[in-house]
């Protein structure tokens, strides 16, 4: 009798090799990274949401014998930008939290093409280098301006024993003030996109 041939069975190494999932130590970086993420943009959030408030509410008003004059944000070129800056802030974060809360309930990216990683890598370096020149036209402006009125106020003291700038002087000392919590909001954004940077720059690096 013949013996009963047996069908050739498929090369082991030729089978299609099925997606294994990611290592338990990795899945959980991973996660751990991704949570991080969305606190950081949260706090960014949050962060220019009260920098812009503070902003555009900095305002002086002093009141003389004929006329009353009132000094806002608006005056000065400075702190426009830093508006400016504020506002492109929150349109990016804003834009960026939907990515960043699906990341972290599901493991999954919202947008699965490659290029939306070059683009959160991009982005966050412009943010970054926007919010910087953000932080420093703040404080450099606020310190700068505070530094001449009091000057010229003690000038006005010693040299011809006038106290014509002291009112004014301490009506833009809470102006400056105000000027300086929105600049301290803006640099705490600044501090987390760059955390945020550094996240979106690993990421990246792990998928080249």
């Amino acid at each position: 009798m013949s013996r009963p041939t047996v069908p050739p069975q498929p090369d082991e190494a030729a089978q299609p090799q099925q997606s294994q999932p990611p290592p338990p130590q990795e899945a959980s970086a991973s996660s751990l990274m991704a949570i991080i993420a969305l606190i950081l943009r949260i706090i960014t959030l949050v962060s220019l949401i009260v920098s812009t408030i503070i902003i555009v509410t900095t305002n002086a008003t002093f009141g003389g014998p004929y006329q009353t004059v009132e000094i806002n944000f608006n005056d000065i070129y400075a702190y426009r930008y830093v508006l400016a800056v504020n506002v492109l802030g929150l349109v990016y974060t804003k834009l960026q939290l939907p990515s960043s809360i699906r990341l972290v309930i599901s493991g999954k990216p919202l947008w699965k093409n490659p290029g939306f990683l070059m683009y959160d890598f991009l982005g966050d370096k412009v943010l970054l280098s926007l919010l910087a020149s953000g932080v420093g036209a703040a404080f450099g402006a606020t310190m700068d301006l505070k530094k001449n009125l009091d000057d010229l106020d003690d000038i006005f003291q010693e040299e011809y024993n006038s106290t014509v700038l002291a009112l004014i002087r301490v009506k833009l000392d809470e102006f400056f003030s105000k000027a300086y919590v929105s600049a301290g909001f803006l640099l705490i954004a600044f501090l987390t996109s760059i955390i945020s940077s550094i996240i979106s720059s690993l990421v990246l690096t792990r998928k080249a």
